[in-house]
């Protein structure tokens, strides 16, 4: 078997159920850019990145937008994603606590202060307004 170098991760995909919230959650209080702002039959996928790293996005879409979801399962997936257990990413930061502090004060919703865990990582972690999980790890 070989091993194909040249494999990144470009986007990854994260619901959401507010496209407005969404949008300022990422933008203004992450401090991401948007890259793309697509609407679509009353629903909208943003694109979402750090500045800095055009290769490495994050793409916010309807989460019912799949084709051939009934909708039992599109509100089971909306139920997930209200206790937060559906989708999530990590992040990481030269600074746990300094960025803990600032989207603490911003009134993001708090799931776990900054924390060193036994398996190596000081990390912290925060809801999304959708309810995905962000964890913010040390570098």
């Amino acid at each position: 078997m070989t091993s194909n170098t040249d494999l990144s991760i470009h986007h990854s995909f994260l619901p959401h159920t507010d496209p407005e919230a969404s949008l300022t959650f990422y933008r203004d209080t992450l401090g991401f850019e948007v890259r793309m702002d697509v609407g679509y039959d009353g629903m909208r996928w943003i694109t979402v990145g750090p500045q800095g790293q055009p290769d490495t996005s994050i793409v916010l879409h309807p989460p019912t937008a799949a084709p051939g979801i009934t909708e039992e399962e599109g509100r089971m997936l909306l139920e997930l994603m209200a206790k937060g257990s559906y989708f999530g990413v990590n992040l990481a930061t030269d600074d746990v606590d300094e960025t803990f502090a600032r989207l603490e004060a911003s009134g993001a919703e708090v799931v776990q202060e900054p924390t060193d865990q036994p398996y190596g990582v000081r990390d912290c972690a925060f809801r999304d307004p959708s309810g995905n999980m962000l964890r913010i790890q040390g570098r």
